[in-house]
């Protein structure tokens, strides 16, 4: 059945990462993990660390450790507490990224029903839409709290199609990640990336981005021309 809203056009979905993409806390978390995993006895480099952003605790800790026999999967609840205790202290200062508040609200004023698809959970989601600053623009949100398996999986983007009731085909994906890309590719949604959360262009159009611009100002100067056009 055709979704359809009540200008009789079909429902389009909007769907964005939030870390790195839309605000500026990619290497605060590279940070925060670090020191966390640092604390518990773990020599870890920033550059793993970073690459590694975007997948949910859990698996971000398999990624980085292993989930060979030699680890201790106990420990992963505390590695996790620590760097959320860590990263709540930047909780009020987060900083958007130029124009992420104006690249919503065009698309929120072209028909577009805008989704977030994050990995946060509930209390630092709402730290990040304070951030952000464009809650008058967001239909909705969907979080790692939402799903059994996060990005990489398709999981929370198909959540987040169902909470926008809008078909993949119509919907396109925003994201910094390879996991972001990998998910909305999965998904059969178009995914288009990010530089500004640190991951370069060909890693990204290689996880499956159909376009990839410089930040979401770059996007919005050449939305016309873009997937969303």
């Amino acid at each position: 059945m055709q979704r359809v809203n009540r200008r009789g056009q079909e429902n389009r979905a909007a769907l964005f990462d939030v870390d790195g993409t839309l605000a500026d806390t990619n290497h605060l978390h590279v940070v925060c993990w670090w020191e966390a995993l640092r604390q518990a006895g773990h020599d870890v480099s920033m550059h793993a660390i970073h690459r590694a952003i975007g997948l949910p605790g859990e698996d971000l800790l398999t990624h980085l450790l292993g989930d060979g026999q030699g680890r201790d999967t106990d420990e992963d609840e505390a590695l996790s507490a620590a760097h959320d205790t860590l990263y709540g202290t930047f909780f009020d200062r987060l900083p958007r990224i130029d124009a992420a508040d104006e690249l919503l609200r065009a698309l929120d004023r072209r028909g577009w029903r805008v989704v977030l698809v994050t990995s946060a959970g509930s209390g630092e989601l709402d730290a990040l839409r304070r951030a952000v600053d464009a809650d008058d623009a967001i239909a909705a949100t969907a979080s790692s709290d939402d799903v059994e398996e996060g990005k990489p999986s398709p999981d929370p983007v198909h959540h987040a199609l169902g909470l926008a009731d809008a078909p993949a085909h119509a919907s396109v994906f925003v994201g910094d990640t390879v996991w972001d890309m990998q998910a909305a590719a999965r998904a059969g949604v178009a995914g288009v990336g990010l530089l500004c959360g640190g991951i370069p262009r060909l890693d990204l159009e290689e996880a499956g981005a159909r376009a990839v611009y410089r930040d979401p100002a770059d996007l919005l100067a050449r939305l016309d021309r873009s997937p969303f056009a």
